[in-house]
């Protein structure tokens, strides 16, 4: 045997080592090897990004079509593999003293669709709108949208790429054709390769770098924990600030320039409309106007699998990918146990069958466990409402946004180590234009009075010092506290590849880095044998 031949055979032999079966790769760790001891990466001071604004002057955020044809299309999933929402945009918005809405019926919502390029051989109908921003005082401008479609298509078989136009064909007014490929069926071992997730994006040239490395990691579906576009940091004169507080503080009312939606879903659509994208709401679509409306824009532009899913509300809802059973919640609904959303929480999971989908991942916007100052413990109301029934139906994994900075959790319930506990991720380093969160609460002169932490928006006060532990008594720990096991302050996003029924590799991306090298990197490893979950025996009909 030559000396080729032996090197050869020693490189196989190391490669079986380093990739075990269903490409579990050896040397990245897992959580089995918890619980870790807290890591702060320093402040890199060299890099800050460029969190400012795309102008209304940048190509990709001008509207490029003509009369009613469609614009901002994008595609998001239904509660199962067989069924896709197509939304888009037709006629243009407008803004001023004097603005009349159009007429959604005047455009027909048709998309036409197939497994082949041409001909597309299905047909889908479905209904359109159009939202107001008003505001009740003199001197702001009020805005309509152009005309929003929605439109559900169903009977679709699952890992298949189909193809579509949208648009109303008796203008005629179609898109060009777009292509998107569904979930894979429901099942122990069958999962979408990628999931991106990715929190706070806004629309700054950091978001552009985002989306950029995002995109660089082909994601399946990409999961958007909450504010969007950030159009409330603007006046409707379309004048801006880092914080609108700071800066605006005499405004009669919270405004908006709700122009920066509609610069959003033009520059996302080269993504969305391939690639499905999932929302939940945050504070920054909150949006107040006249007669006390709130979450107008979020709840008219993107489509929700609410109904299919037995929600009654587009601030909570569910939706199967693969063997994934993903719950989207409201941080700023109530969340009580005698609120509607907690009920259908509990009827969501207590029908979910873990020999079908084996992973379950909650997302909502506000982190329960986030060490940095800015919002420290200000979802505290929520979690001590929902806490103990998602530890109870044994959540694997819970994402979160709103922190702009980047931090995972050892496995944690009730602010305590527990090896069944889910692990908690914030991602709300997007690149939005209010910058990075860098202050952490457990740092000298940094704990917040506790009477400044409970969410403005949704009120209560749960936030009092802890009653055991390191921290007993006091409101912050004086050090990274034992349940957060990484954190850092920089911009990008995450990436969610589940590998079988017990083991997820989650890798978060920095924006400064190379495209191929991660940030942070570890197996989230479910052990149902160690921590049994409700329901115990699977539902028949």
């Amino acid at each position: 045997m030559g000396l080729v031949s032996v090197l050869l055979i020693s490189f196989c032999v190391l490669s079986i080592s380093l990739v075990g079966t269903d490409n579990i790769v050896v040397g990245i760790p897992t959580t089995l090897d918890g619980p870790f001891k807290p890591v702060t990466v320093p402040l890199d001071k060299t890099f800050r990004g460029h969190a400012v604004d795309l102008p209304d002057t940048d190509p990709r955020v001008q509207r490029v079509v003509q009369g009613f044809e469609p614009e901002q299309i994008s595609v998001s999933l239904s509660t199962t593999h067989d069924s896709v929402w197509i939304s888009w945009i037709t006629g243009d918005f407008q803004i001023g003293d004097s603005i009349k809405p159009l007429n959604p019926k005047t455009v027909a919502s048709v998309v036409r669709y197939g497994r082949l390029r041409f001909p597309l051989i299905h047909k889908a109908t479905g209904y359109s709108l159009v939202y107001n921003q008003l505001y009740p005082f003199v001197g702001l401008q009020n805005y309509t949208s152009g005309i929003i479609h929605h439109v559900r298509l169903t009977g679709l078989k699952p890992n298949t790429l189909y193809h579509y136009q949208c648009g109303d064909p008796s203008i005629p007014a179609m898109s060009s054709t777009y292509y998107f490929k569904t979930m894979p069926a429901s099942g122990p071992n069958s999962y979408p390769s990628r999931i991106a997730i990715v929190g706070d994006l806004g629309l700054t040239y950091n978001t552009t770098s985002t989306v950029d490395h995002m995109i660089g990691n082909n994601p399946d579906l990409i999961l958007v924990v909450g504010d969007v576009c950030y159009a409330n940091l603007y006046l409707t004169n379309g004048t801006g600030a880092d914080c609108y507080s700071c800066s605006f503080s005499r405004t009669p009312i919270h405004e908006t320039y709700q122009p920066r939606w509609d610069y959003w879903g033009r520059y996302m659509q080269p993504v969305t409309s391939k690639i499905p994208i999932m929302v939940v709401e945050g504070n920054h679509e909150i949006e107040k106007q006249v007669e006390n409306q709130t979450f107008v824009a979020y709840s008219s532009r993107f489509a929700f699998p609410s109904k299919e899913s037995g929600s009654s509300s587009a601030f909570y809802y569910s939706f199967n990918a693969g063997g994934i059973h993903f719950i989207m919640l409201g941080g700023y609904i109530a969340y009580n146990k005698s609120a509607h959303q907690y009920k259908w929480l509990e009827k969501d999971l207590a029908k979910v069958d873990r020999k079908v989908t084996p992973w379950l991942v909650a997302t909502w916007h506000p982190p329960w466990y986030s060490t940095y100052k800015a919002h420290y413990r200000e979802a505290e109301c929520m979690r001590t409402a929902m806490e103990d029934l998602l530890y109870q139906y044994g959540v694997d994994i819970i994402f979160n946004g709103h922190v702009h900075a980047y931090e995972r959790s050892n496995r944690v319930y009730n602010y305590t180590l527990d090896p069944c506990g889910p692990v908690h991720i914030t991602v709300g380093d997007g690149g939005n234009r209010e910058k990075m969160a860098i202050a952490h609460a457990d740092e000298p002169g940094n704990c917040p009075d506790p009477s400044t932490t409970p969410d403005e928006y949704m009120g209560g006060f749960c936030a009092f010092n802890f009653t055991s532990g390191p921290a007993a008594g006091k409101f912050c720990w004086d050090r990274q506290p034992d349940y957060s096991a990484y954190r850092e302050s920089s911009f990008g996003h995450g990436i969610f590849e589940v590998k079988n029924e017990t083991h997820a590799l989650w890798t978060w991306h920095r924006n400064q880095d190379m495209y191929n090298s991660p940030g942070d990197q570890i197996y989230i490893v479910r052990q149902p044998e160690r921590c049994p979950t409700e329901p115990q025996v699977s539902h028949k009909c």
